[in-house]
């Protein structure tokens, strides 16, 4: 396969962000919930390393339950907030074999999985956690920004098969956020911690900060791609 997009639906429409120099790593990172790649490209762009490229994929657009069954960019379908919600399992792992695509797709290209971060905002911070704990192959790392585990309750049996148990995960969270409080990021790093070993797992707050990020975040976000992608 030589690089054709189209067998994997979400690459066909992602933002790419190309490295100026060979790409020997990648970065995967998801938006939240009816954002757009667009955004992010643009703060990864801010943030890039030369030899990094980094794909910012569209979520497809349906109706999202928690806002009155409007139609809008989700990853799957959003019933509540809290740890208690039910949840959209068949959405998740139906979206998450998605992302997986993208990482396959990228290791026939040559960015072998272990220099491929995944990385995502709120639903997209979500799903990207939920994609690495249960896939297979190892990868570089997680970047987590305001948001929480998908179908906790599986875990840790959830990531029996996963090739990530001793994977590192950069977890950040504004201390003000009204969508989704700092306790539920709390609870979901403790929850990390017996899913990977404890000392991967780094949860950071940023005081004042609401659902958004900061520069300070940012500058957390570019010190791990770089530990966890050096230059090779």
């Amino acid at each position: 396969m030589c690089g054709n997009n189209m067998s994997v639906p979400l690459l066909a429409e992602a933002v790419t962000v190309s490295g100026t120099e060979k790409e020997t790593a990648a970065v995967i990172f998801l938006h939240g919930l009816g954002d757009s790649g667009h955004g992010w490209a643009d703060a990864m762009t801010s943030i890039r390393l030369p030899y990094v490229k980094y794909i910012c994929p569209h979520a497809p657009r349906i109706p999202v339950t928690l806002n009155m069954k409007m139609t809008m960019p989700s990853w799957f379908d959003l019933m509540g907030l809290s740890p208690e919600s039910p949840e959209d399992e068949a959405g998740i792992k139906r979206a998450a074999e998605n992302i997986k695509a993208i990482i396959d797709h990228e290791a026939k290209n040559g960015i072998p999985p272990s220099r491929v971060l995944l990385g995502g905002f709120s639903q997209g911070g979500a799903l990207s956690l939920y994609t690495a704990l249960t896939c297979q192959q190892q990868l570089a790392g997680v970047v987590a920004l305001s948001c929480w585990l998908p179908l906790h309750k599986t875990f840790p049996q959830a990531a029996s098969n996963s090739g990530n148990r001793d994977m590192p995960i950069l977890q950040c969270h504004g201390e003000m956020d009204p969508m989704i409080p700092v306790q539920f990021g709390a609870m979901t790093s403790e929850k990390l911690k017996t899913i990977v070993s404890p000392q991967k797992v780094n949860f950071i707050t940023y005081p004042g900060v609401m659902h958004s990020s900061c520069p300070q975040e940012m500058s957390a976000v570019k010190e791990f791609i770089e530990k966890q992608l050096p230059r090779i």
